[in-house]
């Protein structure tokens, strides 16, 4: 089992800081993020596309160039952070569908893919669902003319039945889900049980440990916040061990969105506990 990172652990340095959050001394590129994960010995990388600051043909050559140097599996990222809007947003159709070219140019044979988020997760499900399945149906004819497979995120919103649901309407061998096993604990939904049901299914992760944050709302989507790998709620090993199970052939990303406010803002030092913990819940895997 493979261990990698995912850029949006870095969120804050890249510039996206929360209402909620400090604003770093530092900032990151995306070079900078791929030479700490060479540094962390990861053997994947997951890119959020809106930290890449130039779709430009010879700025992506460049970064497929270094993942190359690196020997980085990788997976393209976009959505961030509303997708397709629970598929009212043709606009962001049309983005997500230009972004496979930028998939192809770094070299990434997955494409993670939003379909809806926390902002719509109290909005009727089915006809959300209905329309994503649509989009989502053609997209990945287009996606699978170039190589490149769709994992839609449970981003906070939908339920494994219903992840599920979506993964059969689509009924493709290249859509599945980019598993993120603490947004299904945000929506009270076991992620054990749902790996169960959706490993066969998975073909990118987003790894995450949570536990409440004192002070916050229960209704506050950060309410579950993130901890280094094994320091919270989520038995990630067991996750791993059902996925490893169903052959999953990717690697396993950190993601750190909302870090918990007893790091003390040090999201670098969480990611690298992180790494170190799922190098040994890999090695520990029957």
């Amino acid at each position: 089992m493979k261990v990698g990172i995912d850029s949006y652990c870095y969120h804050r340095f890249f510039g996206e800081v929360y209402p909620q959050q400090k604003k770093p001394a530092t900032t990151m590129t995306l070079e900078d993020f791929l030479d700490r994960a060479k540094a962390l010995e990861v053997d994947g990388v997951s890119i959020e596309s809106c930290f890449i600051p130039s779709f430009e043909k010879d700025y992506l050559a460049g970064v497929r160039q270094r993942l190359d140097a690196y020997g980085l599996d990788r997976v393209f990222a976009w959505g961030h952070p509303d997708g397709l809007e629970g598929g009212r947003n043709e606009k962001a159709y049309d983005e997500m569908i230009a972004c496979l070219d930028h998939a192809e140019a770094i070299g990434a044979g997955v494409m993670r893919v939003v379909g809806s988020s926390l902002m719509f997760r109290f909005e009727p499900h089915a006809p959300q669902i209905e329309r994503l399945s649509r989009m989502f149906s053609d997209a990945v004819k287009l996606a699978g003319q170039k190589g490149i497979k769709l994992a839609v995120e449970n981003h906070i919103d939908f339920n494994a039945d219903e992840m599920l649901e979506l993964i059969h309407n689509v009924n493709s061998p290249s859509f599945g889900i980019n598993f993120d096993t603490g947004n299904f604990l945000r929506v009270l939904d076991d992620p054990i049980k749902g790996m169960a049901k959706l490993a066969k299914h998975t073909l990118a992760t987003h790894v995450k440990d949570l536990k409440p944050q004192k002070g916050a709302a229960v209704d506050d989507w950060y309410f579950f916040s993130c901890t280094p790998i094994g320091d919270g709620l989520v038995d990630n090993r067991r996750l791993a061990q059902i996925l490893k199970d169903n052959d999953y052939a990717g690697f396993l990303a950190v993601e750190i969105d909302f870090l918990h406010p007893d790091y003390d803002g040090n999201e670098d030092g969480a990611v690298a506990a992180s790494v170190r913990e799922l190098k040994r819940i890999a090695n520990s895997l029957q």
